[in-house]
């Protein structure tokens, strides 16, 4: 086995191990955490991330993780914090502070003026012993034994302690403020899961449709298929409610069957119960439609039960809906 195989398998061994020894070290600590950052936001104020060097580059990610999960949260440089970018700290926060050794020189300098605040400081950091723990409200320890690199210098195994430690308190904390599928879609509304989850039935569907009486006979179903350049017409009753669906394929099929049946009645031909949504479902819903079903196109009806669209499988690509 090649050498190069050998040494990444044993690295993924050792932060596996080195991530089950935080585990089995998390206590009430970590719910004092969680609850801090709850009544922060909870008040209307923010969660300010604080770390230098690898530390600060785990906290950005952990910013970006509470961020999407609809906790509103900073990263303060340490170095710029003491030149200005104290202004975005307010009464009310509640801090992470991050730092392996937790003797960071330029985290313990800007330390006591974070403590001038009427706010919680956090702490994670790998010495429960360390100045920073001392001078915290709270410790959340991610202390490794080694780290993963063969020189034990590298920071592997901490710094993943780390991030799993704030993907912990980002899943606990959406969960205790009843974070949702819809919200997180909010937030990520460029994304295909803010797509599906807010976009409608009503902003996809076809409006310009191929309908008409059930009484129509064929050739006229298909000259409106080709106005609206669609793959159906849909038939309707006398008080314009949902009578049934014709289909491109229904015509082959009847076709085949017999050339002339473009002058005869389209109704013994359609579908008379065709699968439907209403307007006002989310888009999801018609994707879904369209897969369990294995059809090609799904009328869309108003709260009349009238129809009012068309939703076409091609248009759904062009959407990225799927």
């Amino acid at each position: 086995m090649s050498n190069h195989l050998v040494r990444g398998r044993q690295v993924f061994v050792d932060e596996i191990e080195a991530l089950k020894g935080v585990t089995d070290r998390l206590d009430d600590n970590f719910v004092q955490a969680v609850e801090s950052m709850s009544a922060a936001l909870d008040s209307g104020h923010k969660i300010i991330v604080v770390g230098v060097g690898k530390s600060g580059n785990i906290g950005q990610k952990i910013v970006a993780t509470l961020n999407s999960t609809g906790a509103p949260t900073v990263l303060l440089d340490s170095q710029n914090a003491l030149h200005g970018d104290l202004g975005i700290v307010c009464d009310g926060d509640a801090c992470i502070a991050m730092s392996f050794s937790g003797e960071t020189s330029e985290l313990l300098t800007l330390l006591p003026f974070l403590k001038r605040f009427n706010m919680q400081i956090i702490a994670m950091t790998g010495n429960v012993s360390s100045s920073l723990a001392n001078h915290a409200d709270i410790v959340l320890d991610t202390g490794v034994e080694r780290e993963a690199c063969p020189l034990n210098l590298a920071p592997t195994s901490s710094s993943t302690a780390m991030l799993v430690m704030g993907d912990a308190l980002a899943m606990a904390l959406l969960e205790a403020r009843h974070f949702t599928k819809e919200d997180f879609a909010k937030r990520h509304p460029g994304g295909s899961l803010g797509r599906a989850l807010l976009t409608k039935v009503c902003d996809i569907m076809r409006k310009d449709i191929a309908c008409l009486p059930a009484t129509a006979t064929v050739s006229e179903c298909l000259l409106a298929m080709s106005r609206a350049k669609a793959g159906a017409c849909i038939l309707v009753k006398e008080d314009g409610t949902l009578a049934g669906i014709f289909t491109h394929g229904d015509f082959a099929r009847a076709y085949q069957a017999d050339e002339l049946v473009g002058g005869k009645p389209v109704a013994p031909l359609m579908t008379p119960t065709p699968v439907f949504v209403k307007e006002g479902e989310l888009a999801a819903a018609a994707v879904r439609t369209l897969r369990n079903r294995r059809i090609d196109d799904l009328v869309v009806l108003d709260g009349d039960g009238k129809p009012v669209g068309l939703i076409d499988t091609q248009d759904l690509a062009r959407l990225k809906l799927i």
